[in-house]
């Protein structure tokens, strides 16, 4: 196989890999860096002029796995977009928002290449997307070749699959973002075992021993836990959320305690896009039974919007329970004025259940030591961290001893190491030299080919 890391940078950010089989191509993903702007956020498609794709993969609905699709689809008219079911269902409404989001980008900051791509030309983009039923084999040929195409359930968020490709007499299979364990709605991946010609395998949390012993069982009551205790002195509770996946984890938690009559009574807010992907989970667990949520969840707890009017130096009018977008704390945010207004009073909490980037203003939060002062740049606002600060491990990634586990169990005969910053994949391949020495691993560099 003849594979081509088209995120010209690395890491993690503009997700895409071009692949050719035999006479058979393809690319899985096409993000977009949520940390660069403009072209320079989009994956560098170069290596794809003159070849006519014959499929595009995409492995979930996260934008940087699908965020410059319209660009790639742009250059490839006609080709067939597969993914599963639940991801047929988000895609159109992740893309909108993102054409939302880059054109308020444009008027804020300024960015003249926004947006990269319309709300007509996502329109134009749905005839070839295409949805494939989970664990179910499919033949997809190309004028001279012909592969076996099998989704796998991966636990990330809904409808995120592993992807198992059979050319001829070998075997393939990319990891995409994984999960082996059960979230509050959704079940852990259902992976395949080996053994594999080749895998490509996640690398997010290689540079990170995992950080408690605590299960996701018990986070979920230590959150709880936190909430009530803030309520009962007289504070308000923000959590940043992911509006895909994470806010609906959460108001299921809030609703579980409600039930068992372990939530204080205390008001809950919520809003953005997240609150739209409630509407979008219910009709997935309706249709097709893959994700665990209900939209009456919502009315049961009385969720309504947070005042109209949120300032960094001045806390809201009503106090609760805020689980608002972003969940990095994005400047000129719901969760960035929030934390700047609530970050100077004792007693408020601040709970983090995702990952921040350190260069995110959340990912400042939670490396500033207590009663020292935060600069919130975009509000022009300074105050002193005394409200308490939390993080629960609630992450969409396998730790990496899982996904290590998983991998050499899978007894590969190459690795392909992505979606990883340079120390995690430097983790994983030093724990492959020793535990699978007759393995090939490649860490690819940005936009060279390699035969694998």
């Amino acid at each position: 196989m003849q594979l081509t890391d088209l995120n010209y940078e690395g890491g993690i950010g503009a997700n895409s890999i071009y692949c050719r089989l035999g006479d058979f191509c393809f690319v899985i993903d096409s993000g977009l860096h949520p940390k660069r702007v403009g072209q320079l956020a989009a994956p560098n498609f170069r290596p794809l002029e003159g070849v006519k794709l014959d499929l595009v993969i995409i492995t979930h609905c996260h934008l940087d796995h699908i965020g410059s699709l319209p660009l790639l689809l742009r250059a490839q008219p006609g080709v067939p977009v597969v993914m599963t079911q639940p991801s047929r269902m988000l895609i159109e409404r992740m893309l909108h928002n993102s054409v939302n989001v880059m054109q308020r980008e444009r008027k804020d900051k300024g960015i003249p290449d926004y947006p990269l791509y319309t709300h007509r030309e996502v329109d134009r983009c749905v005839p070839q997307l295409q949805d494939q039923a989970l664990s179910q084999p499919k033949k997809l040929t190309s004028v001279r070749d012909e592969v076996e195409l099998i989704l796998h359930p991966a636990g990330h968020i809904p409808g995120a699959a592993g992807v198992e490709i059979k050319h001829q007499d070998r075997r393939i299979f990319f990891t995409g973002d994984v999960l082996f364990e059960n979230q509050r709605i959704l079940d852990q991946a259902r992976f395949p075992v080996g053994p594999f010609d080749t895998l490509i395998m996640e690398n997010t949390h290689g540079a990170s021993p995992k950080i408690t012993d605590r299960s996701r069982s018990q986070e979920m009551i230590r959150l709880v836990e936190t909430i009530n205790a803030t309520i009962r002195r007289g504070g308000s509770v923000l959590i940043p959320v992911f509006a895909l996946g994470r806010m609906q984890e959460v108001l299921t938690i809030l609703h579980d305690a409600k039930k068992l009559n372990r939530l204080v009574d205390a008001p809950v807010f919520a809003s953005g896009l997240g609150i739209d992907i409630c509407d979008y989970f219910d009709n997935i667990a309706r249709k097709t039974g893959l994700v665990n949520f209900a939209r009456t969840i919502l009315k049961d707890l009385k969720v309504c919007k947070p005042p109209r009017e949120l300032l960094a130096n001045k806390e809201p009018s009503k106090k609760g329970i805020y689980v608002v977008s972003s969940g990095m704390v994005v400047e000129n945010t719901a969760s960035y004025f929030l934390s700047a207004s609530l970050a100077g009073n004792t007693k408020n909490s601040l709970c983090f259940v995702g990952y921040c980037d350190p260069d995110t203003p959340g990912g400042m939060v939670l490396a500033a030591q207590h009663n020292k002062e935060l600069f919130f740049a975009a509000a022009h606002f300074k105050t002193n961290l005394r409200a308490q600060v939390e993080r629960f491990e609630f992450s969409g990634h396998a730790d990496r001893d899982t996904l290590l586990d998983y991998a050499v169990a899978a007894q590969p005969r190459s690795i392909v190491l992505t979606h990883g910053e340079p120390p995690a994949r430097a983790w994983f391949a030093a724990q492959f030299a020793e535990k699978l020495p007759h393995a090939k691993v490649l860490d690819p560099v940005p936009l060279q080919s390699y035969e694998v």
